[in-house]
């Protein structure tokens, strides 16, 4: 069932999740720059480039493909009361076929961090994806210490699955991570990470 995803928009009780657009860069620059001792102990290295308006261009118009390519569905979050960025939330490497499945990514700037948003955001995200997008499965990692992180996927109903080995390179150096999915239709009961 694939429909046009070219309009993608996610309305939930305090946020709206919408792809990027160019307007937003200013306000995207301020939220990283702000945030960037928050953010950089969980993700890949910053390029040189990163904050530039050229990178961010580049960003919208991948968003844009991956939208229409329903290969990815990167969107950002925006507080519905003040319309204020408050981080981003991608639903990325989106297999069709026999699995129907996507890896879920996510970042909140440092203000807005456990107040729920996160959570708010992913739960609205899986569910868009079960119900809209005809997906089964929606997969998470995170460091293993990142208790946040951990915390807000168990929250949402997503259960622990393992450990891959060298998962991602984190912060420069290749990182362990835990593995989390969250299934349509779950019937594994509650599970405990190890």
């Amino acid at each position: 069932m694939l429909l046009n995803r070219r309009k993608v928009r996610i309305d939930t009780d305090r946020l709206v999740l919408r792809p990027p657009v160019h307007s937003d860069f200013r306000e995207w620059v301020s939220l990283r720059s702000a945030s960037a001792n928050f953010l950089v102990p969980w993700e890949p290295v910053w390029a040189a480039t990163h904050l530039t308006r050229k990178s961010f261009t580049n960003r919208v118009y991948w968003a844009q493909r991956s939208i229409n390519n329903d290969s990815a569905m990167p969107l950002f979050l925006e507080r519905r009361r003040d319309e204020i960025l408050l981080g981003a939330i991608t639903l990325d490497n989106i297999r069709r076929g026999p699995s129907q499945a996507g890896t879920l990514g996510y970042w909140i700037g440092a203000d807005y961090a456990r107040q729920g948003y996160m959570r708010e955001a992913i739960e609205a995200v899986v569910h868009h994806s079960f119900q809209r997008m005809d997906l089964s499965r929606i997969e998470a990692a995170c460091l293993p210490e990142n208790q946040a992180s951990r915390g807000v996927l168990e929250k949402s109903g997503f259960k622990y699955e393992g450990v891959a080995q060298s998962y991602l390179q984190i912060n420069g150096r290749w990182r362990t991570h835990v593995l989390y999915a969250a299934l349509r239709g779950d019937r594994r009961g509650r599970t405990s990470a190890g």
